[in-house]
Order: structure tokens, then sequence, then C-alpha cells
């Protein structure tokens, strides 16, 4: 009993940290806006920045779709503690008897909402000016980009609290974060890649590794997160 009461208040805190972060931001669309309107800019300019012999190069898209959510999602990301940090209310949280993990958890599942909408903008836009069509492909590549979602938010969100209190955050955010991604992007474009050669074999392999990736760094994430938004 006392497990599933942790456990249904974990998830009860982490519901209302999303939730209340999911709330203000449909109110303010001010980060989803801005997102969304950086990541259609980077797929416009692209799309005319690969063209050869009057033909968009279709083995451009999964590094254009995959470089528009990821630095798109940036930009989420340096507001994700904004607004605790502004008002300070950060300090409430881990104040109260709530699970700080839950806070992460809350917080992670706010980014990837985030992400998910930019990839939902994005994706359409390079398959239209890269004249793609990927036919039944389109619910794997849905779980790809989910997937590299979730490895974007719990990776960043880890980071953005660590830097919560660094005043040049901003630059440092990108410098500490993008390593760690490296290998979910290359899995990333490389599964994309392979679904658009219609490779499925191959494309299954990087799905995988893109899972595996979410699992280690979601356990890293629980082990690490305490301890840096105490320090």
């Amino acid at each position: 009993m006392v497990t599933q009461g942790h456990a249904t208040g974990f998830l009860r805190t982490a519901s209302a940290v999303a939730a209340k972060d999911l709330r203000v931001e449909l109110r303010s669309r001010e980060v989803v806006y801005t997102m969304t309107f950086f990541a259609a800019v980077i797929v416009v300019v692209f799309s005319f920045a690969f063209v050869k012999d009057q033909k968009a190069l279709v083995e451009a898209v999964p590094g254009v779709a995959w470089a528009a959510v990821i630095f798109a999602g940036t930009i989420g990301l340096g507001r994700a503690f904004d607004r605790e940090r502004e008002g300070d209310t950060m300090r409430a949280l881990l104040l109260t008897p709530a699970p700080r993990l839950a806070v992460f958890a809350g917080k992670t599942v706010a980014i990837t909402a985030l992400v998910v909408a930019v990839e939902v903008v994005a994706l359409p836009l390079c398959l239209l000016f890269f004249n793609v069509d990927l036919g039944a492909a389109v619910l794997h590549l849905a779980l790809v980009l989910v997937l590299g979602a979730i490895g974007f938010a719990v990776v960043g969100t880890v980071f953005a609290a660590m830097l919560l209190r660094v005043r040049s955050r901003d630059v440092l955010l990108p410098v500490v974060l993008y390593p760690i991604l490296v290998p979910m992007i290359m899995a990333g474009t490389k599964a994309t890649g392979a679904l658009l050669a219609g490779a499925g074999g191959e494309a299954w392999f990087w799905t995988q590794f893109l899972a595996a990736y979410d699992a280690v760094f979601v356990i890293v994430a629980l082990w690490t997160f305490e301890a840096l938004v105490i320090e």
C-alpha cells in the first residue's frame, strides 16, 4: 500500500507540473509559436539550399528535419525553467513534500509535448518542399520522431535544470547539450534516411537504438536530477 501510495503521489505531482506548464503555454503560446516558426524557417531555407538541377535532394530530408527539431527544441528548453527562475518558484517546488523526481517527470512530459508539436509542423513541411511520399512508412517515422522527442526532452530537462542559476545559461545550454545528443541525432537521421530509402530492416535497427538511448538516459536523469537541482 505504501508503494502504491508513493506511485500515485508521484504520478499526481508529475501530471500537475506538466499540466501547469502546458496550460500556461496554451494561454501565452509564446514558446510554441517561436519554436514552430523557427523550425519552419529552417525547413524552408534548406529546401531552397538543397536543390540540384531544379530538383530538391531527397537525401537532405533527414538532416533538415532533425536539425529543425533540435534547434527549435533548444528554444523551448531555454524557457523550460524560466518561469520558475523569474518567480523564484523552483525553490518552493523543491521545499514541498512532492517528490523532486516528479517535478523532473512533469517538466519532461511538457517539453516532449512541445517538441512533438514542432515535429508535427516540421515533418509535413519537409515532405511538401522536398516532394517526398512516405506511404506506409509514416507511422514508423512518427515512432522515430516521438522517441527522438522523448530523448531530447529527458536530456534537455536535466541540463536546463543544472544551468538554472547560471547567468550565461542560454549560451552554455547548447554547448553542453548537443554533444550528448549526437548519438540520438545520428540514430534519428539514419532511421529517417532508411525509411525514405525503403530499408525497413535498417530503420528498425536505428529505432531500437533510439529506444535504448531513451531508456539509458531516463535512468541516468532519474539518478542525477535531484542532486543537480539541490546544488
